[in-house]
This record gives C-alpha cells, sequence and structure tokens, in this order.
C-alpha cells in the first residue's frame, strides 16, 4: 500500500502520462529506479579507487610539490587529562582547569599547554587535506570534461526550452548515476574526511544533491539535472586546485587561482544557475504540461543549493574583499579569512 502511494503516477509524473508511457520499447531505454541500485556498491569500490589514487598519485603528487606534514610535540601520556579530553571538552574552562590542576599538582599553564598540544595531536595534516583535495580535483576535472563531451551535440545545451521537448519521454544518460555514486562516497568519508567549517552545509549539500539526482532521475528530469551537475563542477575544478597550491605553500599561485574562483563561482552559481536553470526549471515546464509534485518538489530542491551557494558567496566576497584592500591573504576553510591564503573548504 505504501509503495503504491509512493510510486503513485501523478507524484512523479504530468498529467496525463503513467508509468506505463515509459515502457523501454524500439531500443529506447528510459531511466527507471532499478537503475540506481547498483550506486551504493559502486560506491564503495570508489573509496577502494580512491585510496589506490590517494597512494599511487595523490602522494608522489604532494612529493613533488613539498607538501609536508608539521612535526608537532606530541602531549605527555595522562589518563586523567586524556579522560576528560575525550568525555568532557577539548577546551575547558578557566574553572575545569583549575580544577584539574588541583587534582594532578599541575600549574594552570601546564595543563593549557597539554591541552593545546592535544589538540594539535588530532589536527589533519597537510598531507591528508592534499590528498583529500586532489582526489576531489581529479574527479571534478574528469567530470566536466565528460559533461562536455556528453552534450556538446545535445540540443538543449544550447537551447533550454529544448530541456522539456518530449518530457517525460527522455533517454537516459549513465554520467548522472556516476555522480549518485560520486556524492554517496562522499557521504560515506563524511567521518573520515577532514572536518571544516561549513561541515553541516556540506551534508545538507550532499544530500540535497543525492535527493536531486534520485529523484531527478526517476521523474525522468534528465537533461536538466546533467546541466545543473554542469554547472556545479566548473568552479569546483578551481577551488580544489587552489587548495593544493596552498597545501603546497604556493601563496601567490592559491591567491590568484581563488580569485578566478571567485568570478567563476558568482557568474555560475548565483548567475547561471537561478537565472537560467531554474528559471528553465520554474516557467518553461508550465508551457508543456499542469504543475504537480515533482515540479514543486525539484524546484524546492534546487532553491536549497542556491541558498548555499548565498551563504558561500557571502563568505566568499567578505575573503575577496579584504584580500582587494591588503589586509589579509585569502584563506577558505568553509571560505573562512584568516592571515594565510589556505584553501580548506
Amino acid at each position: 500500500m505504501l509503495s503504491e502511494w509512493f510510486w503513485w503516477d501523478r507524484l512523479w509524473l504530468p498529467r496525463p502520462v503513467t508509468w506505463a508511457d515509459l515502457q523501454d520499447s524500439e531500443g529506447r531505454v528510459y531511466a527507471r529506479v532499478s537503475h540506481l541500485y547498483i550506486i551504493l556498491p559502486v560506491a564503495v569500490l570508489l573509496l577502494g579507487l580512491r585510496a589506490f589514487y590517494e597512494r599511487l598519485i595523490a602522494v608522489p603528487l604532494a612529493e613533488a610539490l613539498g607538501v609536508k606534514d608539521k612535526i608537532h610535540k606530541r602531549a605527555s601520556h595522562n589518563p586523567v587529562l586524556e579522560k576528560y579530553y575525550n568525555t568532557h571538552s577539548k577546551h575547558p574552562t578557566q574553572a575545569d582547569i583549575k580544577g584539574v590542576c588541583k587534582k594532578l599538582g599541575w600549574s594552570e599553564r601546564q595543563v593549557e599547554r597539554w591541552f593545546r598540544r592535544r589538540r594539535n595531536q588530532d589536527r589533519p595534516g597537510l598531507l591528508k587535506k592534499f590528498k583529500e583535495a586532489s582526489w576531489r580535483f581529479a574527479f571534478y576535472l574528469c567530470s566536466s570534461f565528460g559533461g562536455v563531451l556528453a552534450l556538446h551535440d545535445k540540443p538543449w545545451f544550447y537551447d533550454l526550452r529544448e530541456v522539456w521537448a518530449g518530457f517525460p519521454k527522455q533517454f537516459f544518460l549513465k554520467q548522472k548515476r556516476i555522480y549518485c555514486t560520486f556524492y554517496g562516497s562522499l557521504l560515506f568519508s563524511v567521518a573520515a574526511d577532514v572536518k571544516r567549517k561549513d561541515f553541516k552545509e556540506q551534508l545538507v549539500h550532499h544530500w540535497a544533491t543525492l535527493t536531486l539526482l534520485s529523484f531527478s532521475w526517476c521523474a525522468n528530469y534528465i537533461r536538466i539535472g546533467t546541466l545543473v551537475m554542469l554547472v556545479h563542477d566548473t568552479s569546483d575544478v578551481l577551488l580544489e586546485t587552489a587548495k593544493m597550491f596552498n597545501y603546497a605553500g604556493w601563496e601567490t599561485t592559491c591567491n590568484s587561482i581563488f580569485v578566478v574562483f571567485a568570478l567563476v563561482f558568482m557568474v555560475t552559481r548565483l548567475i547561471i544557475f537561478p537565472f537560467w536553470l531554474i528559471h528553465c526549471t520554474w516557467v518553461y515546464p508550465l508551457d508543456q504540461f499542469e504543475p504537480f509534485f515533482g515540479y514543486y518538489f525539484f524546484n524546492v530542491m534546487l532553491v536549497v543549493l542556491l541558498l548555499l551557494h548565498v551563504f558561500w558567496a557571502s563568505l566568499i566576497l567578505r575573503m575577496v574583499k579584504k584580500f582587494i584592500f591588503g589586509k589579509v591573504s585569502i584563506h577558505c576553510s568553509s571560505y573562512k579569512i584568516t592571515n594565510k591564503a589556505v584553501c580548506a573548504f
């Protein structure tokens, strides 16, 4: 009963189209939910591929660029402080520090130094950050080229009204399953990856992206889905490139690439995305069919992504402003402003 309601035609498809109209025939293959079953096992395999990539390509590249982890002094072994660190807080208050001092017979300065060194031990090293950025750079670069190759001869790449020509009877593109697999692997690896200031926003972004990809696949929003992915990948390539050069200590190169990234981000995600693509999904479909649940749901999810873009864009603009006026260099850990050019989004 629940399954029948979930897959009710009127939730996913415009009137008068039904699932029966989307049966494969005459060599035409339509997207269906069963095509997505392979995503989970392939996402796990992708994690394995990432491990090989980082070991065989990212590490030698890091060495060639001179990326090295900083050597921090380790905190001395102390069961009392270790227990407090793991169960209470990594940043004890002054009152807690005084309480610990009485227990151990240490000075406040010794306790503060121990917690500082202990926190440094947990911080991810430059090599780990570089490997992560390198892997994402490789994926976004390949997906961008692959996207252009797959779409350059498609009419909807040049005329957005063609996105809805024949909807929902449109063939599927294998490229979308690759994206679902990649973002699935990002969610699997989120516990091991570097935690950044925008960790929660990134989780929302990954979930929104996966939801959009999966829904657009099942509801045959194939064409607009591929355009949305291509628009997002363009700036991501530049961001990951800036991060790699930052970890290598190439500050001038990092800053230059970041400025280009900022311009591309603003154009693709705050101009093309809302005024071309979201306009395409809000306005043009109404010439073909009446609004239905899938129409509203898809557009709401696109707006969620747009709000995240606005949030990140505001931080980027603050950094670029400070950078131009010479107060600081660019730092982007979630696009955070500091006195170094660190692109660790």
